[in-house]
C-alpha cells in the first residue's frame, strides 16, 4: 500500500513538473499570432492593471520578435520598470544596463539610470529590513555604494532631469547610510583596543563624509582614540574642529559623549 501510495505520489509530482514545463513559452514564440503593435500595446494595458508577469512576457516576446520594432525601444523602457516593480531588482539592473548601452541618446535613458539606481539599491534590502527597518549600516554595503554611484551618475549626466530631487534625497539618505557603517567599523576597533584603527577609520568618516550626522561622533572617537594613544596634538586637533563646527558637543572618556 505505502509501495503505491509513493508511486501515485511521484507520478503526480512528475507530472506537475511537466506541465509546468509546458506552459513555460519562449519569448520568441510567444503570440506568434499578434502583430508588433498588438503585442505592445497589450504589455501596456497588462502594465496598467499591475499584472506585471504578463507585461513582462509581452516586453521580452517583442524585443525578441521584433528588435527594430516601432515600439521596441520604448518596451525596452517599460521592461525595466515591470521587473522592479515586480521586484526582481537583479533583472531590472540588467534591462537598464542594457537600455543605457544601446539608446544612451535616447530621451528618457535618464529615468533607465534613475530605475538603475533604485534597483540597486533594493537589491540589498531584505524583506525584514524593509518591514522592521533594520539598520542597514551593519551590512556589507557594496549594493549601497553602487546604488549612490548610479544616483550620481545621474545627476551628472542630466542635471535637468524631472529625477533628479529625487536621487538627490536617495543620495543623502545612501551618504548618511556610509558614514554610520564607517562609524561602526571605527566603534568595532576602539572597543577591541586597536586604538589606532580605530582613529583612521574616524578620520577617513569625518574627511569624507563631512555633514553627515555620523561625523559628531567620528569627531569624539578620534579623540578618544588619540587619548589612548598618547598623541596630545592630534587629540586637541580633533577637540578644535569638534568645538568650532559643534560647541554644544563636550568629549566626555567615560562614555560617547555629552550634549550642554
Amino acid at each position: 500500500m505505502n509501495k503505491k501510495l509513493k508511486l501515485a505520489c511521484c507520478t503526480a509530482l512528475i507530472a506537475g513538473f511537466v506541465a509546468s514545463c509546458s506552459t513555460s513559452t519562449d519569448p520568441a514564440d510567444a503570440y506568434k499570432g499578434e502583430s508588433s503593435q498588438e503585442i505592445y500595446m497589450k504589455g501596456k494595458v497588462a502594465l496598467q492593471d499591475k499584472s506585471y508577469s504578463e507585461a513582462i512576457k509581452r516586453f521580452e516576446a517583442l524585443d525578441v520578435q521584433y528588435p527594430y520594432g516601432a515600439n521596441t525601444e520604448s518596451a525596452q523602457l517599460y521592461l525595466i520598470y515591470a521587473y522592479y516593480m515586480k521586484e526582481e531588482y537583479t533583472l531590472a539592473v540588467a534591462a537598464a544596463d542594457h537600455f543605457i548601452r544601446i539608446h544612451p541618446t535616447n530621451p528618457h535613458v535618464d529615468y533607465a539610470y534613475y530605475l538603475r539606481g533604485i534597483s540597486d539599491y533594493y537589491q540589498n534590502m531584505g524583506m525584514v529590513e524593509q518591514i522592521f527597518s533594520i539598520d542597514i549600516a551593519t551590512r556589507d554595503l557594496t549594493q549601497i555604494q553602487k546604488s549612490y554611484s548610479d544616483f550620481n551618475e545621474l545627476t551628472v549626466r542630466f542635471p535637468n532631469s524631472r529625477y533628479v530631487p529625487s536621487a538627490h534625497q536617495y543620495m543623502v539618505y545612501l551618504r548618511n547610510v556610509l558614514a554610520n557603517h564607517e562609524l561602526r567599523v571605527a566603534e568595532y576597533y576602539y572597543n577591541r583596543k586597536a586604538y589606532v584603527a580605530a582613529a583612521n577609520r574616524a578620520s577617513g568618516l569625518v574627511a569624507h563624509y563631512q555633514g553627515a550626522p555620523a561625523v559628531v561622533d567620528g569627531l569624539v572617537l578620534m579623540a578618544k582614540a588619540y587619548r589612548k594613544l598618547g598623541l596630545t596634538k592630534l587629540e586637541q586637533d580633533a577637540l578644535t574642529v569638534l568645538k568650532y563646527n559643534y560647541p554644544t558637543v563636550t568629549v566626555d572618556y567615560n562614555s560617547e559623549y555629552t550634549v550642554n
